[in-house]
Formats: structure tokens, sequence, C-alpha cells
């Protein structure tokens, strides 16, 4: 469980500005999924200006029903897996690049708190998926420690590294 302090706004600034410094740079567009973190992955993007010029599109899914309408994801693997899996989020990462002209996507569900947690599920499990079209979904699984709001900081803030790490590489 990652236990080190919530990044702050001005932290959550400056992976956004790298960010779209490289989606600016290479002419591309990026879209956003999102569950646990209800837009705020949408938001540090678009706060900054200019974000027309690389931000396509942000979608916020919470309830199955809205991530099986807006991102595809099937029934089956909600029933199998549920919302907080790897299987999901790659479904959703697949399922909002496929919906828009964006060249990359990231997608993130989760358990925030303080309330939600399952067996072998507690608070604080997120999945990231990021995808450039053309290529393989990527997700990796993190634990991160501390409430409702440092959660989503520290999701927010990986989902941004992810994405800068997939446009670098």
């Amino acid at each position: 469980m990652s236990e080190s302090a919530a990044p702050d706004d001005a932290a959550l600034i400056a992976l956004g500005k790298s960010v779209a410094e490289i989606l600016q740079l290479r002419g591309q567009m990026l879209v956003t999924a999102e569950s646990c973190t209800g837009g705020w992955i949408a938001k540090t993007l678009t706060d900054i200006a200019g974000s027309s010029a690389w931000f396509e599109a942000g979608l916020v899914a919470y309830s199955y029903e809205a991530k099986q309408a807006l991102l595809g994801v099937r029934p089956e693997t909600l029933a199998e897996h549920g919302a907080v899996s790897r299987e999901t989020v790659v479904e959703m990462v697949s399922g909002a690049l496929a919906r828009y002209g964006a060249s990359v996507a990231v997608a993130v569900t989760g358990i925030a708190g303080p309330g939600g947690a399952t067996p072998g599920k507690p608070v604080g499990t997120i999945w990231i998926g990021w995808k450039r079209r053309g290529g393989y979904a990527q997700s990796e699984i993190f634990h991160f420690a501390g409430d409702r709001e440092a959660v989503r900081r520290h999701t927010v803030a990986a989902a941004l590294a992810g994405v800068r790490k997939i446009l670098s590489a």
C-alpha cells in the first residue's frame, strides 16, 4: 500500500502539463474514461489553457450501465470480475479509444472509500489502464492509503504518470 503523501494541486498540474507538452509536440489527442476519480483526470488536463489541441474527451462512467453503454464493457466481464478489475479497466480503455479519434487513452476504476470494500478488494484498490491506438492495453493495480481524497489524488497522479510513460516509450 502506498504510504506517501497524496500529491497536491501543484504536483497534479505539473504532471498534467508534462503530458500536455508531449501530446502537443506529437500532435496527438487523449481521451479519459474515469470511474472512481469522477472526472478529476479530465479536469486536471482541461485546466491547462489550450487543452482543446490535445484533449479529445473525458467520460465519467460510474455505474455498470454507464460502463456498458459509454465504453462497451461487456456485462459478462462485470458479472464475473466486477467493476474493479483488470478485465474491466482493459475494456474501459479499449472502449474509450475505439469511440473517439484520440491517439491514446487512460481509464481508471477502483474503490476510493470510505465504503465499497469487498473481500480481496479493500478501499484504495485501483486499476488503471492505458492504451495507444494500434497497441495493446496495459494495466496496473495500485493500493493507495488515505481518505477518499488522498486515494483519488494518488490515482490521478498515477494515471497521468502512466500516460507520460507510454507516450515517451
